[in-house]
């Protein structure tokens, strides 16, 4: 039975997650535009210096605190739902690793905690590794944003960050790619697994590039931890969603959980809903410099298979029914 002192330590944990995740790079950005206008202008000036001089760094696997990763807030966090990392095999740290990462949900909080932070001991249970997580460029670039996720080895997601990562010479690298994005928290509702996963094929061409194995990972219940107003595909509500994410590249969801105080009212900390994230099997994969279309198209459909034999073999024991299909579109 869990103490009230440890209660509130997990609500505060995850609540000041989903505040920086959703509002720290907009406010700050306010902030910095505002404090031009002021006596404090030199606040801003320095901090455009400082952003001039530190422009390369989510092109190069990001700043990576070992005693911010390690911090007990994470582990407050995890036990909150609670989110639980499964091992299926062993990821020996001789080779590269590409892991893609399923479904993106809302926040994408199993892939953060999980591969971003201690809070699930993911260096303990694949020692060796060293995990970096891959987020949308332009979000790192979003002042106090950038410092929140850099700080945790987070990188950018386009090709120059993750070949630079996959480039290192020490092996056991092992980006991960959370490959839906915004598009597939359009598709975020209870009780759905409808994965963007067709025609995205740059992770199979990354992991081609580098000889790295591709591994799938589903995380069980990241889309169950929010309350979502899902559109009909041809409103026009969702049609001003896509409008939206093709031009700020984030997808303008409404949702919703619980209060801060009290979990019967509205508000946005997430439902306690637990989240079992499971790692597959790699998929050995050949280093070809430059791949063919035929060769993507290949692994592209010896990966989908996979994920979806992973999402088979575990979803009755993660309190799914047996009918459950995961659907890619």
């Amino acid at each position: 039975m869990k103490t009230l002192k440890k209660q509130w330590l997990e609500v505060l944990s995850i609540y000041q997650y989903v505040l920086c995740f959703v509002f720290l790079g907009p406010v700050f950005s306010l902030l910095g535009v505002f404090l031009l206008f002021t006596s404090l202008w030199c606040f801003s000036l320095l901090y455009l210096v400082w952003l001039f001089l530190d422009w390369d760094t989510p092109l190069q696997g990001g700043r990576r605190y070992q005693w911010l990763k390690n911090c007990t807030v994470w582990k407050h966090l995890s036990d909150y739902f609670p989110i639980k990392l499964v091992k299926t095999v062993e990821l020996p740290p001789d080779r590269n690793y590409v892991l893609g990462s399923h479904p993106h949900g809302i926040i994408a909080i199993g892939s953060f905690c999980n591969f971003a932070t201690e809070g699930t001991g993911s260096s303990q249970q694949f020692p060796g590794l060293r995990f970096s997580l891959a987020m949308l460029n332009c979000l790192l670039y979003l002042p106090g944003h950038r410092e929140y996720f850099l700080s945790c080895g987070v990188c950018s997601v386009n090709r120059q960050s993750l070949d630079f990562v996959l480039s290192e010479p020490q092996l056991g690298r092992a980006v991960v790619i959370v490959v839906g994005g915004a598009n597939e928290a359009l598709y975020a509702v209870p009780g759905e697994h409808r994965l963007t996963l067709r025609n995205r094929k740059g992770f199979v061409r990354l992991a081609l590039r580098h000889g790295a194995s591709l591994v799938p990972v589903y995380s069980f219940g990241e889309n169950d931890i929010f309350r979502v107003k899902a559109f009909a595909p041809d409103s026009w509500q969702r049609l001003f969603q896509v409008t939206i994410k093709k031009l700020l590249t984030c997808s303008p969801c409404i949702f919703w959980g619980r209060g801060l105080f009290s979990a019967k009212s509205w508000g946005l900390v997430p439902l306690a809903r637990p989240i079992t994230t499971v790692v597959g099997r790699p998929i050995p994969v050949p280093r070809c410099p430059q791949p063919t279309e035929e060769q993507v198209d290949h692994y592209h459909t010896l990966y989908m298979k996979a994920l979806e034999q992973l999402f088979e073999e575990h979803k009755e024991s993660c309190g799914l029914p047996a009918s459950t299909r995961l659907a890619f579109i």
